[in-house]
């Protein structure tokens, strides 16, 4: 699985500590992890919460991440603008039970942390955990056992209505203000890993076009 790590302004000096905790956890398990910044609070290109949001609908509609760790201050405003986005379904996450139950019940691929709120004295080891029970398992397991068929059932009903009230993310993207969308795409990383990963010639074409 590849595994995107998206970090907006406000939260910017906490990258190095989520990437590798993120790399400890899932590394050995035969994950790998694309670090598409903000890699500091002094980065030329800053990413707002909303742009978070655009960037993780680029990655996960492209096929160049399978999976999406952001988060902002409260995790709210990036999980509002992730949802926004065809084919990404975010789950607020604040402890490692929220990451076992989100990945097992809803079967999300898109996670947004708090990395403001609550993160204090032992905030690196919840990390830890959290990433520990969000990877635990493939998703969509279920749980109580009882549930599993109509939260799989569920699941199904949800993504079909995600068809059906959202537009292409190509499309999304042309119709974006250039400069918002530009910004999103616009870290140092960005282009070496998206194009090396991504498996749709249709959203390759947007985003050539965007940065054009």
């Amino acid at each position: 699985m590849k595994i995107a790590v998206i970090n907006e302004n406000s939260q910017a000096a906490k990258n190095e500590l989520i990437v590798s905790t993120l790399k400890k956890v899932v590394e050995p398990m035969g994950h790998e992890v694309f670090n598409y910044g903000m890699y500091s609070a002094d980065d030329k290109e800053q990413l707002t919460y909303v742009q978070c949001g655009i960037l993780a609908g680029i990655l996960l509609n492209s096929g160049a991440a399978d999976y999406v760790i952001t988060g902002c201050g409260t995790g709210e405003g990036a999980m509002l603008a992730c949802n926004s986005f065809p084919k990404v379904l975010c789950g607020h996450i604040e402890s490692p039970l929220d990451a076992y139950l989100f990945s097992q019940v809803n079967d999300g691929n898109c996670v947004a942390i708090p990395f403001a709120e609550n993160f204090g004295w032992g905030g690196e080891l919840n990390l830890q955990y959290i990433f520990e029970k969000l990877f635990c398992a493939p998703g969509g397991g279920g749980y109580p056992p009882e549930r599993v068929v109509p939260e799989q059932r569920n699941k199904k009903i949800l993504d079909q209505v995600k068809e059906v009230t959202h537009v292409d993310m190509a499309t999304i993207l042309k119709n974006l203000d250039p400069e918002l969308a530009k910004g999103a795409v616009a870290g140092a990383k960005f282009q070496e890993y998206f194009f090396a990963n991504g498996k749709c010639e249709k959203m390759a074409a947007a985003v050539k076009e965007l940065l054009a």
